[in-house]
């Protein structure tokens, strides 16, 4: 059995290598004699800091020591918290997930320490260290499955928000786990968790899921606008508030709802619900940030009007809606391309002739790869699929009109966007429709497409272990 290693061990060797005196070595490291003295002679560990001076004044990489650190001070001795937070600080800063994985892996065998992990996971999270809190979420969720507490729903709402990405399979997997334990959370921050699995389902199609979610949040909201003008509450101040305004989660869940019947084709019900979004007149707050969601909301309500119209086949409401997409201002550049979506469908739907539209938008249509990133849900989860969908509508309007040369282009990208997010609905709509038009395709084309195939084979087959990877 081989001798474990220790810090301690380390610095006497370098110290002996380089002739150094720890006086010597404590004026080059900047940590105090008297520390490296109780290091070496009673045995009390130094704080992370000094040893991260330790480590650079002997040249090697940050953290260098880390493991040795958690088996030396952490599993070896009690664990104290006063070292090991700014030790998860530092392993977070420095991408050493191994060594977090190791800590958290050992505290939580005593679940006093979940208050405490908790709140670190906390702190990462607000700093962005998403990959660093997962752990540490993780590692609290595991240790208190069994128990019933808001601690545990509020982790398992953080692993769902650091977990969903552009894998659509993944975040179906991800929504299903924690929609469960979606009632357990504080009644204000249940709101915003519907609303994100709502903008996840959406994202999905699951149509089924996003109505159940957005009538859910819908009751939710009433109860809580209700009473917050409620005469008991009316001096009161609830201590958490909604990341939007709170009138405006029951307005989105009609825009919801909307969505899961225009979706079905059931155009007449899916205006009514947009009716209701678009008269707000019951909403009793009159500032500045309420006018303005209130705008928006009557905004986006006159042009689902046109929506539902125009996809149950009145096509004599397109020149207005055109104009309506010209008009969308900057600040909502992101939903130019929802709207041109519908465009496309009805103009395919239909057989419309829409060039004309497609030349006076082409500035915006080549502009949509480069979309910001976002935080928020819908721009994350929605957007990226509404960019395959769009892809897809576009190459087939363009080949179907014998415009081959742009068709192939857009067709190429939509099944990009399709592997990216792993959707299978997407992927073989557009191998289907190269293999309708292939005859059409030039050489080179023919040679990008069979090479973005190849990718994606070679991609699933290492993923699943299957034959052929290894050649």
């Amino acid at each position: 059995m081989g001798h474990t290693p220790t810090i301690l061990a380390t610095l006497e060797d370098y110290l002996g290598q380089n002739n150094l005196t720890l006086a010597q070595f404590a004026e080059h490291s900047g940590v105090h004699q008297r520390t490296l003295n109780n290091w070496i002679a009673k045995h009390r560990p130094v704080a992370i800091h000094q040893l991260d001076r330790i480590t650079l004044a002997m040249g090697l990489p940050a953290g260098f020591f880390y493991e040795l650190y958690i088996d030396n001070y952490i599993i070896e001795r009690s664990p104290d918290w006063r070292r090991i937070e700014p030790l998860l600080f530092r392993c977070a800063e420095l991408d050493k997930l191994d060594a977090i994985r190791l800590v958290v892996g050992h505290i939580m065998d005593n679940l006093l320490y979940s208050p405490k992990l908790f709140d670190a996971a906390e702190k990462l999270f607000a700093q962005g260290q998403h990959n660093a809190a997962l752990l540490l979420y993780e590692g609290i969720a595991e240790g208190e499955k069994y128990q019933h507490s808001e601690r545990l729903a509020i982790c398992q709402y953080r692993l769902f928000t650091i977990q969903v990405g552009n894998n659509q399979i993944r975040n179906l997997k991800a929504a299903t786990r924690f929609e469960p334990f979606v009632e357990r959370l504080d009644e204000i921050d249940q709101l915003d968790a519907l609303k994100d699995l709502a903008n996840v389902y959406r994202s999905l199609r699951e149509w089924d899921k996003l109505d159940a979610t957005a009538r859910k949040m819908r009751a939710k909201a009433e109860i809580q606008y209700s009473l917050n003008y409620n005469e008991e509450r009316k001096h009161r101040e609830h201590g958490k508030k909604t990341r939007g305004p709170l009138f405006g989660y029951i307005a989105y869940a009609d825009l919801l709802c909307a969505c899961v019947c225009e979706a079905q084709g059931d155009y007449q019900q899916a205006l009514q619900f947009t009716y209701a979004y678009a008269d707000l007149d019951w909403v009793i707050e009159t500032d500045q940030e309420t006018q303005h969601w209130v705008n928006l909301f009557k905004h986006w309500a006159e042009g689902n009007t046109y929506v539902n119209k125009l996809l149950s086949g009145d096509t004599s409401v397109l020149p207005d809606y055109v104009e309506y997409i010209a008009a969308t201002s900057i600040t909502t550049e992101n939903e130019k391309l929802s709207k041109l979506l519908n465009v496309m469908i009805a103009a395919n739907r239909y057989t419309i002739d829409i060039d004309e539209v497609l030349s006076r938008f082409e500035v915006e249509i080549n502009s949509f790869a480069q979309l910001p990133t976002s935080t928020d849900m819908y721009t994350q989860q929605v957007m990226p699929d509404y960019f395959a969908w769009f892809g897809y509508e576009l190459a087939y309007y363009y080949l179907k009109r014998g415009m081959y040369s742009d068709g192939f282009k857009h067709l190429i990208y939509a099944l990009l966007k399709a592997h990216i997010l792993n959707n299978e609905t997407y992927f073989i709509n557009c191998t289907g429709l190269f293999a309708h038009f292939q005859a059409h395709a030039l050489p080179e084309t023919r040679e990008e497409y069979f090479k973005l195939l190849e990718k994606v084979w070679l991609d699933n087959v290492e993923k699943n272990d299957s034959a052929g990877h290894r050649n």
